[in-house]
């Protein structure tokens, strides 16, 4: 490619918010882009680019030509933990634009080495979460180009999200007191939603983390053990600590011969073996999307942020799903494992999880909507003139 080709290339810097699932998301949606046709600059934070670096290795993040990673700081204490940061710390981090001037001085510098060199061309827009628009709308504002808020959750709950200062507003939270999540409290009936029916004020969004401990993780197990069905289970190192805390030895017994235990996998790839037949979810978004359109029905254990409407939907509205309750007990896990794997609604929630799978084939078709809907947004918001 020569200088004029470089120079009058479209380059979008695209920052996704900086954990796990907000990376991916965003990260998919650059390909994309580069595939139509851009320059990227794929922008983390420095945590999270040394993350990449320690698990892929030190050329990892060289990218190419015109698909480049940079990274900027993000406030908080150093650390070498393999784990999200604290969500808490991160969110006031980015809420009092942190952010911003590290991030100005990194288009600054995009934009020099555009003058002064031949290897990227000036930035002429920005992708950004829309988690992190608390600063990149000024940034986009400040050096005239335009700006697209990519929100890596479902419609339903943005919508959902949306609703949380009416929800304080009328008196419905904070909750009174910790009785409130056990005494049915959370089963209001939140009705005011515009196309949304029969949501409770437990399926929206939230960003109180329950915990999963020891307990209840050694309970889940022993409910896929009793299940007498093969498993392969995938527990992330941020989950729990350590594998011997968990898992007893009669249960690594009990299940050797029908059983792969793992700290993490290629979950795209997993999902769309033949031999899956059901996939335990936490119901974020992308694993929602991605069990989708793999066409494998779902056990839901929602327990953080977007979770909660996920699951409702995935169980209540699409039929492609059953919910294990947070009081998790062994005898429920092997009934709810058992009946997808083997039972008539897993049959039936198979044939519809495969209708979904072919909408979503279609809808991603060279003339599907969301084909059609990126054509569009590429031509008339990001090519778009400032």
């Amino acid at each position: 490619m020569d200088f004029t080709e470089v120079a009058t290339k479209p380059h979008a810097v695209c920052i996704p918010g900086p954990a796990q699932s907000h990376i991916k998301a965003v990260l998919k949606f650059a390909k994309l882009l580069h595939h139509s046709g851009f320059h990227i600059t794929f922008v983390n934070t420095e945590f999270n680019h040394k993350r990449f670096l320690k698990s892929l290795g030190p050329n990892s993040l060289d990218g190419l030509p015109d698909f480049q990673f940079e990274a900027i700081p993000d406030s908080l204490p150093d650390s070498d933990e393999d784990a999200t940061q604290d969500v808490t710390l991160l969110c006031e981090s980015i809420r009092k634009q942190n952010f911003l001037v590290p991030f100005l001085a990194l288009l600054a510098k995009l934009n020099n080495d555009a003058i002064s060199t031949s290897s990227n061309p000036p930035v002429t827009c920005i992708v950004s979460d829309g988690f992190m628009s608390t600063f990149t709308i000024t940034a986009a504002e400040e050096i005239g180009v335009p700006i697209v808020l990519f929100y890596t959750i479902a419609a339903c709950s943005f919508m959902g999200i949306k609703q949380l200062r009416a929800v304080v507003e009328k008196g419905l939270a904070p909750l009174k007191d910790e009785s409130c999540l056990t005494n049915g409290y959370l089963e209001t009936v939140i009705d005011w939603i515009p196309g949304m029916r029969d949501i409770r004020l437990r399926d929206l969004p939230t960003f109180l983390r329950t915990t999963n401990s020891d307990d209840i993780l050694v309970e889940f197990g022993w409910g896929l053990a009793n299940s007498r069905l093969p498993f392969f289970w995938v527990i992330r190192p941020d989950l729990v600590i350590g594998e011997s805390a968990i898992l007893p030895p009669e249960f690594v017994a009990e299940t050797k011969e029908r059983s792969l235990i793992a700290g993490w996998c290629p979950q795209e790839q997993v999902l769309n073996h033949p031999s899956v037949g059901g996939f335990l979810t936490h119901s974020g978004w992308n694993s929602t999307v991605e069990s989708l359109t793999a066409g494998v029905p779902m056990l839901c254990w929602p327990f953080f942020g977007d979770q909660q409407m996920d699951c409702r939907y995935t169980c209540n509205e699409w039929g492609i799903g059953m919910e294990i309750s947070n009081d998790v007990k062994r005898d429920e896990v092997e009934k709810l494992v058992k009946e997808l794997m083997e039972g008539e609604k897993g049959k039936k929630m198979k044939n519809k999880v495969m209708e979904w799978k072919k909408l979503a084939e279609e809808a991603t078709g060279p003339h599907g909507s969301s084909s059609t809907n990126l054509d569009n947004l590429v031509n008339q918001v990001l090519l778009r003139k400032s």
